[in-house]
């Protein structure tokens, strides 16, 4: 079971990015899904996530309006378009699973599989 999260980068504030998290050996459909981000010297956060069934989509209120959760099923990944970047967006990003399906911005201890995180700044 592996996870894989890219597409980060250095993006001015106000610009766009797109992360996917990829699986290999395995169909995302079954799982939840849960983007998290932590920042230099702060505490993880739980940034948006997709439950299996019936796919419903959630998001933390700082990121809400400008962040897009979705999933491709064709090529097994789920990405995090992000608009409207601010320089509070930067943070390492990490994509996790939850086999029971279920999903939670509130915390990550439900989370069975972690990618290895990217890195996204926001700066001028």
């Amino acid at each position: 079971v592996q996870l894989v999260a890219s597409g980060g980068g250095l993006v001015q504030p106000g610009g766009s990015l797109r992360l996917p998290c990829s699986a290999s050996g395995f169909s995302l459909d079954y799982y939840g899904i849960g983007w998290f981000r932590q920042a230099p010297g702060k505490a993880r956060e739980g940034v948006s996530c997709v439950n299996s069934s019936p796919g419903n989509v959630y998001y933390t209120d700082s990121v809400k309006g400008r962040f897009t959760l979705y999933r491709d099923r064709s090529k097994n990944t789920v990405y995090l378009q992000m608009n409207n970047l601010k320089p509070e967006d930067t943070a390492v990003y990490y994509c996790a699973i939850d086999a029971s399906g279920h999903c939670s911005v509130e915390s990550g201890e439900e989370y069975d599989v972690w990618g290895p995180g990217t890195q996204v700044i926001v700066s001028s």
